[in-house]
């Protein structure tokens, strides 16, 4: 498979300086994790026997949800795929349609976050509904169709990795990779959910934890939901770039 920086033989300076920062966000998420990264998974295994069962009912249903309705939901494909936009453009938007998700967010985590264990539970969903619908929103701005099974399939992928660890991040990208000149299949019948869960599970169990604990419920709960909605934004920028860049490149 050619690069992206192979393929556009005449690429304008600004071009240029998306893939570049497109391949430094490349390595940096399928960068090994350190002895850090390793520890943290230790405390997050540990943290799975500490948070109360409600709580962990709450975001194995959530997740069931989530994905019955990036099958089936109609509700988060709503926008209609923009047209007749430059990247820049598109990019503007996605940016402000990020802010105001992260905004949502935090308010709604910070509630959570004073409400105790009960309504921790609940934050889970909401969070979750949160996530769909943004990224939902960035595909009909990026131009895709968000009711289409497999846009649907690569907005599961964009999930998958900005909240997985750095092994399972590489097999992601590679499922990602010139995605629009390949077939995708017509069911997700093969796809793992188990593991889609799981990664999720153990990347956001050790930011929410504090989240269960009086007093610092609150502010915490602000800030964690802010970080995780913005770090979903950016990894969704950057994958809808990465396709965008590859049809450029193929027009090149």
């Amino acid at each position: 498979m050619l690069s992206l920086h192979a393929r556009l033989t005449v690429p304008r300076s600004c071009v240029i300086e998306q893939l570049n920062d497109l391949a430094t966000w490349r390595a940096r998420i399928t960068k090994p994790a350190g002895p850090l990264g390793n520890a943290s998974r230790a405390v997050q295994r540990k943290i799975n026997t500490i948070i109360p069962e409600k709580v962990h009912a709450a975001i194995t249903a959530a997740m069931e949800a989530m994905t019955k309705a990036i099958l089936t939901g109609a509700d988060f494909a709503t926008a209609s795929p923009l047209r007749d936009a430059t990247l820049d453009e598109r990019e503007a938007k996605v940016a402000t349609a990020i802010q105001g998700w992260k905004t949502a967010a935090g308010a709604e985590g910070g509630v959570a976050g004073a409400g105790g264990f009960l309504l921790a539970a609940a934050d889970f969903p909401l969070l979750m509904s949160f996530k769909l619908k943004l990224l939902f929103e960035i595909a009909a701005l990026y131009g895709h169709d968000g009711s289409v099974l497999s846009e649907r399939l690569y907005i599961l992928h964009i999930f998958e990795l900005a909240f997985s660890d750095a092994p399972h991040r590489v097999k992601v990208l590679e499922a990602m990779d010139d995605w629009d000149s390949r077939g995708h299949p017509t069911d997700l019948k093969a796809f793992d959910w188990r593991s889609f869960q799981q990664q999720y599970r153990d990347h956001i169990d050790l930011a929410k934890l504090a989240q269960l604990l009086p007093v610092v419920g609150a502010p915490v709960g602000a800030v964690v939901n802010w970080r995780l909605t913005a770090h979903l934004g950016k990894t969704a920028m950057m994958a809808y770039r990465m396709r965008w860049l590859a049809r450029e490149g193929e027009g090149a």
